[in-house]
């Protein structure tokens, strides 16, 4: 036995001078180093509802450097209010940079979501998505949320399964895709272009050709204060439809708030508009002012129908719906024509006024009546089929649910109403409705995301 110490295979093969017909020594792929991943939410404010379907979604964007974004995962790992949604209601689809995030709501409230992002090397990130949900609705399985704003007051077809929106609480048109729930594609902000510092009270719109007419509601303020900028009413040109849509400012006229008063006076102040346009005076009262329904008269691209939510006609409890004729309202935006009127028409509605009223391509008409008063989200409502001629009576069609937040408020478009199935989409305005069970009123909520007015298609022929 050799009495030489045991000599380590490289000292020896340095002995033997060998070393040169070694290998050289690499480190391993798995050993590369990776950087912190990153994430990003395409919204850090999302909202969502009991019960509904599709709601909105984020796009959430992920990277690592030095590895494909195939091998990074995305889950949600904390929920700061589990009885709102627990991180399993939490689901994230794709496998590239971009993922789809959802989330499916358990209960009404708020709930700060953390998303995480892990990637290789053991290393992560996260972002917080600030989560809001509403109750349940009847119909829900019809419903669609419009995000952005929550104030919806009149739409209008723009083709390809898009609307286009006004909201009542500021002078903002936006694009809507009509089945679908999220965030307006486009929007239009015409105040400066039309001369307004503040809201025009947009309450009433419709479509002739490329052209849609829109009208504020030309009372005054709920405090009872004479607005001028509410007497505006004015056109929009499109071009394009679908997610294509463009729009750009006609004309506008002023006038119609002033002509409609000397008119009625002319005619021994028979509906009260001096009275209840009267500075002091609330629009929403019975004997009050307000305008909220426009819609042309049958085969006429000339003559309007101005449908008004208050005076009743009259104005007394199961008074008739009011609609007076303005027979050049094509001339008054951008002319210098004053309104010209026809003979007054009144609707037996219930004791109920216009809140909308809209023509169909073959001449039916489909009115959403509502309470003159302002307690919108309790009152009765209903749709209605007319054929739009004086004389002739409408037909309920079906009262429309009030146990949900939010006042029916318009109607898009009118199918074939004869037709058996007949589905036509009606908006809420969600404006004053307490969402999310905080006592807050939507219109007032910080975040846009949060903010919302509810869609629902309803069965009118079955």
């Amino acid at each position: 036995m050799s009495s030489h110490p045991r000599r380590r295979p490289l000292a020896l093969a340095a002995a033997l001078g060998l070393a040169a017909a070694l290998p050289a020594v690499t480190v391993p792929a798995s050993a590369a180093s990776y950087g912190t991943p990153t994430i990003t939410l395409s919204a850090s404010y999302l909202s969502g509802a009991v019960g509904a379907t599709g709601d909105p979604v984020v796009t959430v964007t992920v990277a690592q450097s030095g590895a494909d974004a195939s091998a990074l995962t995305v889950a949600a790992s904390a929920s700061s209010r589990t009885s709102v949604a627990r991180t399993t209601d939490v689901s994230v689809t794709g496998t590239a940079s971009s993922r789809t995030l959802a989330v499916t709501a358990r209960g009404v409230g708020y709930t700060d979501l953390t998303v995480k992002v892990t990637g290789l090397g053991g290393k992560s990130a996260t972002k917080t998505l600030h989560y809001a949900a509403s109750p349940a609705v009847q119909f829900a399985a019809d419903s669609r949320y419009l995000t952005g704003s929550s104030d919806a007051s009149a739409a209008v077809d723009a083709g390809g399964g898009y609307i286009v929106v006004a909201d009542d609480e500021s002078n903002v048109l936006r694009l809507y895709d009509r089945n679908a729930s999220g965030a307006p594609v486009r929007t239009w902000d015409f105040s400066s272009a039309l001369g307004v510092a503040k809201e025009i009270d947009i309450e009433g719109a419709t479509r002739v050709g490329n052209t849609i007419y829109w009208t504020g509601s030309l009372g005054n303020n709920k405090d009872g204060e004479v607005k001028a900028d509410r007497r505006t009413v004015f056109t929009t040109t499109v071009t394009g439809s679908g997610a294509s849509t463009q729009l750009s400012l006609g004309g506008k006229y002023t006038g119609l708030r002033d002509d409609l008063i000397a008119w009625d006076r002319a005619n021994g102040d028979h509906y009260g508009f001096a009275a209840g346009a009267a500075a002091g005076q609330a629009p929403k009262q019975i004997d009050g002012f307000n305008v909220e329904g426009l819609e042309f008269a049958p085969g006429s691209t000339s003559t309007a129908y101005v449908g008004f939510r208050a005076p009743l006609a009259p104005a007394v409890p199961g008074g008739g719906a009011l609609l007076v004729p303005v027979t050049n309202f094509d001339q008054l935006p951008g002319g210098s024509v004053h309104a010209a009127f026809g003979t007054p028409i009144e609707l037996d509605l219930g004791g109920l006024s216009v809140r909308d009223i809209r023509r169909a391509a073959a001449g039916q008409y489909l009115i959403v009546a509502g309470s003159w008063a302002a307690d919108d989200n309790s009152d009765p409502y209903a749709l209605y089929r007319w054929d739009g001629l004086p004389g002739s009576a409408p037909v309920k069609l079906l009262d429309l649910p009030t146990s949900d937040a939010g006042g029916w408020e318009t109607v898009v478009d009118v199918p074939d109403l004869t037709a058996p199935g007949a589905r036509v989409q009606v908006i809420t305005d969600d404006g004053s409705a307490d969402l999310y069970g905080d006592g807050v009123a939507a219109k007032d909520l910080t975040h846009p995301e949060w903010k919302k007015s509810r869609s629902t298609w309803f069965t009118v022929n079955a």
